[in-house]
């Protein structure tokens, strides 16, 4: 249980609240607001935990989420999400996070552009062989870092809260622009992306002891320690810095950190950003080899990314397979647009994923559930309608990304027809427990 927990706040505390509340106070005018936006996309990213705990309970097999969409809406869909994370989602976001390791690595070494580059992919490999060789070192790894981030994150909050400085208006302070749900709508998909992760630990439930248990223990203990520092951050924030200074800065932690206790604040935020990066780099490996490989096993995908190396147990060729397309991505600088055109597509898929509760409880009534979802239906509907407005705010208000989100997918279910055709005599319809 420990390791699942360490694996789901490693991930999703990577860089984005160090550097994303500035995205969030240009669009929310008040405290309350961008407080209100923080633990409501908490609430929201809990209520899918709350859904992925019953799924993982009921199929613990690892895959996850494409294990379930695959049980629920057919291998069209299944294949169509496996490509969206594996190509763009977890590839482009863990190719984000490896580049901005070496940004902040900078603050300790003179780097170049083709140094950043070589910083990058040296963590990228390290990790990358870490996971290869053992899953017990890949976890001691992940135990390791995320104990180190949470300490670190309840430090830089505690020299914010607890210091003497305090955020002070100026005289010729702007009138707030007013609240509307087009702009909460743009805060909220800032949230999300540092929410993002809550569903990773999923993919690998087939490893996990006792996963009828443990994953629901994780998921909760994980999305309520996350929840809780990402607030408490937020305060400390705005203890120290007015919303108008936040929306100015591009590194809002550095900068709280240097007013707290001067220069050597910026050296320990870029200090603790290095720490979270790697625990969230190595949970991204982690998982994101487990998808081709459970695709593979269901003979959606080539056979070699379903092999488990007869030494070191893991799915060794999907690791490595999976690290090149990273590298590739880092190299070309291309991440960035995929990973934020992804975000909407990555969405879709938890929707659908966890209105699989509902589709299951319906087509498969006396599937034994060590676990039922707290709150259902009440919960699960909460979700599925809060993300449903998510998603449709997205389409209209931030149209270009959200079109390119929609061609992703459609790429997906291109592929899948081409794959038909070469392997028309698919088995499908299996849930796995290995």
């Amino acid at each position: 249980m420990f390791d699942a927990t360490a694996m789901i706040i490693g991930i999703v505390i990577g860089s984005g609240i160090f550097v994303l509340p500035n995205l969030i106070a240009r669009n929310l005018p008040s405290a309350p607001a961008i407080l209100s936006v923080w633990i409501i996309s908490g609430i929201l990213s809990f209520f899918g935990a709350l859904a992925y705990a019953e799924l993982g309970a009921m199929m613990p097999a690892t895959g996850g989420l494409y294990v379930y969409i695959r049980e629920a809406y057919g291998p069209l869909w299944a294949f169509v999400s496996s490509w969206t994370f594996t190509l763009a989602v977890l590839s482009g976001g863990t190719a984000w996070l490896t580049v901005t390791f070496s940004i902040y690595l900078a603050h300790f070494l003179p780097l170049t552009v083709v140094t950043s580059k070589i910083a990058s992919l040296a963590l990228l490999a390290v990790l990358s062989a870490v996971n290869l060789i053992s899953v017990r070192e890949a976890a001691w790894v992940q135990r390791t870092f995320t104990v180190l981030k949470i300490l670190g994150l309840i430090l830089l909050i505690g020299i914010a809260i607890l210091g003497p400085r305090s955020a002070t208006l100026p005289l010729n302070t702007p009138t707030p622009q007013p609240f509307s749900l087009t702009h909460f709508g743009a805060a909220m998909a800032a949230c999300l992306m540092a929410y993002n992760g809550w569903s990773y630990v999923s993919f690998i439930a087939g490893e996990v002891k006792d996963p009828k248990r443990n994953l629901l223990r994780s998921l909760v203990i994980g999305m309520a320690v996350v929840a809780t520092l990402y607030v408490l951050a937020n305060v400390a924030y705005m203890k120290v810095m007015t919303i108008s200074e936040i929306a100015a800065t591009d590194r809002v932690a550095a900068d709280v950190a240097t007013r707290a206790v001067g220069g050597i604040g910026g050296a320990l935020v870029s200090l603790l950003v290095l720490l979270s990066i790697v625990g969230a780099v190595n949970g991204c490996i982690f998982t994101a080899a487990r998808i081709p490989f459970a695709q593979a096993q269901d003979g959606l995908f080539f056979s070699r990314f379903g092999h488990v190396h007869p030494r070191f147990q893991t799915p060794a060729f999907s690791i490595v397979m999976s690290g090149l397309w990273t590298a590739v991505l880092i190299v070309s600088g291309s991440y960035e647009t995929l990973y934020s055109y992804s975000i909407l597509a990555a969405w879709i898929f938890y929707t659908l994923s966890v209105l699989a509760v509902y589709v299951f409880r319906r087509n498969m009534p006396d599937r034994f559930r060590p676990y039922k979802m707290w709150g259902y239906p009440y919960t699960l509907w909460t979700f599925i309608g809060i993300s449903v407005w998510f998603i449709l705010n997205a389409l209209l208000t931030q149209t270009r990304p959200s079109l390119m989100a929609l061609v992703i997918v459609a790429s997906g279910a291109a592929a899948y027809r081409i794959w038909r055709k070469r392997a028309p005599a698919l088995e499908m319809g299996r849930v796995r427990d290995t």
